[in-house]
């Protein structure tokens, strides 16, 4: 831990920033906590900042995120991290009814709630683990969603964490 609290600034951003989907700016507000006793430690700063950048900046954070198993953000290119992720429980391999089906739920939440679903897939299981999620959180009231979704986040940062870490 301790040579990534050696970095340059610009080297922490740039080495962590793809914690988070298109938001480098919470990995640059953490950076000025170094240095990080390990990386428990940096995953708490990490969260605090999240935690301490208010409902529009949180929103602003879940709008970056992709949609699951959505045809044109896949033609239009995910990130190399959400890519992977999708494609570990096969959602770049999914029948034209589980598009169909994702599709449908995906637009579905996004108008009850204003942000795409999110959920570590990592951690979920399956697909059909993950469209069971998605269909039983369309009933989540909207500030109950809010903090679901915030708190996946949180589980997807501290995996690639690791991932960062063990690279």
């Amino acid at each position: 831990m301790s040579d990534f609290n050696q970095l340059t600034r610009k080297a922490f951003i740039e080495r962590f920033g793809l914690l988070f989907e298109h938001s480098p700016w919470i990995v640059a507000q953490a950076e000025t906590m170094r240095p990080f006793k390990d990386l428990a430690a940096l995953h708490a700063g990490l969260t605090k900042v999240v935690a301490h950048a208010g409902p529009e900046a949180q929103l602003a954070l879940l709008r970056a995120h992709p949609k699951l198993a959505d045809k044109a953000q896949v033609k239009a290119g995910l990130t190399k991290e959400s890519a992977s992720e999708q494609a570990s429980v096969g959602l770049n391999a999914l029948t034209e009814a589980e598009f169909a089906r994702f599709h449908e739920l995906n637009t579905a939440y996004e108008a009850r709630f204003g942000f795409p679903f999110i959920l570590c897939v990592r951690l979920a299981g399956g697909k059909a683990d993950i469209l069971a999620a998605m269909e039983a959180r369309l009933g989540n009231d909207p500030q109950t969603e809010f903090s679901t979704a915030l708190a996946e986040v949180d589980k997807i940062v501290w995996l690639r964490l690791k991932d960062v870490e063990g690279a």
